[in-house]
């Protein structure tokens, strides 16, 4: 079946439906990333959008549940050059086009995905919508287009309810803004013993646990939008307890503190990206998924300073903050992307965790 994606300059590639059979508008966003299309996938951060995979070809070794970063996926939509429809793997248990069927996910394969990138490189990302429909008007589609917004995202894809993973080690609170699995885990692993807590949890409620440490997970959306979160970060900040933040909990602590964070042309989506640490001198190469940047003009040399940065472009890629035992990255220490040398944080985390109780 033909399928059409629209941006909303006016832009249609013509293609393949994969996935359900739906009509969705959203925020088209790419990611250049050659595996891992799974935990792309199940990454709570895209939220509210449709991810383009820059890499040809999708699917080639299947779905392995266990790689899941969270129980469901999260994107409104997939878009790929070619997707594999018999994957080869002795840990594959089933198909992409199977996944996106099973998760109500509609896509369109077949389309120049480097033409697609090359143009949101140019304009920006830019609204969307993926259709079967051939009849389409694009009188009426462009307006819908244009008017469409990411809303509530974070409410949308933090968890209901606390939950637990048990260890003997420091405990440590992690508020899930839309977290990955593998932060509880990366910090289980370390023998940390983790309570998660949705979103919207009060300052009030974490503290009351005594909790040797915090972290601040990653999470979908513009991180303005999360207003009441701020003003608890806020209450965390003047506790004392260590901190470690991820991705847009990175943000909304810089937020929290005064400074300022404003969309990015594009963002940066992928499991390549060079961070430099400023304090060790060394370079990562790191995963990331954001299309937010903290502003470094706005950062209050009193309270932090850039502990990171990005090699490509220069951007905050991280602050350190003084006089307190917090520290935040843009990037993700927990992802694997090949190279693992950035979860070395974690360790760094527990330091911080175990010089403050001695």
């Amino acid at each position: 079946m033909k399928a059409f994606l629209i941006l909303e300059d006016g832009h249609i590639f013509e293609g393949v439906s994969i996935g359900a059979k739906k009509e969705i508008i959203s925020e088209i966003v790419f990611n250049t990333s050659m595996t891992g299309y799974l935990e792309v996938l199940t990454d709570p951060s895209y939220t509210g959008q449709a991810v383009c995979m820059t890499y040809p070809l999708i699917g080639n070794y299947g779905i392995s549940y266990q790689d899941m970063e969270s129980i469901r996926p999260w994107p409104d939509g997939y878009i790929v050059r070619e997707l594999s429809r018999i994957p080869s793997n002795f840990r594959s248990e089933g198909t992409i086009q199977d996944f996106l069927e099973k998760n109500d996910i509609p896509g369109i394969a077949g389309i120049d995905t480097r033409s697609l990138t090359k143009i949101l490189r140019e304009k920006g990302t830019m609204n969307g919508m993926i259709t079967t429909n051939q009849d389409y008007s694009l009188d009426e589609i462009l307006p819908k287009l244009k008017e469409y917004t990411v809303k509530d995202a974070v409410k949308r894809s933090t968890c209901t309810e606390i939950s637990h993973l048990k260890g003997d080690g420091f405990k440590v609170a992690l508020m899930d803004f839309g977290a990955k699995n593998n932060i509880a885990k990366s910090l289980n692993n370390r023998g940390c013993d983790v309570t998660v807590y949705p979103a919207f949890t009060s300052a009030e409620q974490i503290l009351e646990a005594s909790p040797d440490g915090i972290m601040l997970s990653n999470g979908p959306g513009d991180p303005k939008e999360c207003v009441s979160i701020i003003e608890e970060l806020k209450k965390l900040y003047k506790s004392n307890v260590p901190i470690f933040a991820i991705c847009l909990g990175h943000q909304l602590m810089a937020l929290a503190t005064g400074a300022d964070t404003h969309k990015m042309k594009y963002g940066h989506r992928g499991a390549n990206h060079p961070v430099k640490d400023l304090v060790s001198g060394r370079v990562y190469i790191s995963s990331q998924n954001h299309g937010y940047v903290v502003d470094e003009t706005t950062i209050n040399p009193d309270i932090a300073e850039v502990g990171f940065i990005n090699v490509n472009d220069k951007t905050v890629e991280g602050l350190r903050y003084k006089n307190k035992d917090i520290f935040t990255v843009q990037f993700h220490p927990e992802a694997c992307p090949g190279p693992q040398d950035s979860n070395v944080l974690f360790q760094e985390f527990i330091n911080m965790m175990e010089s403050r109780r001695n």
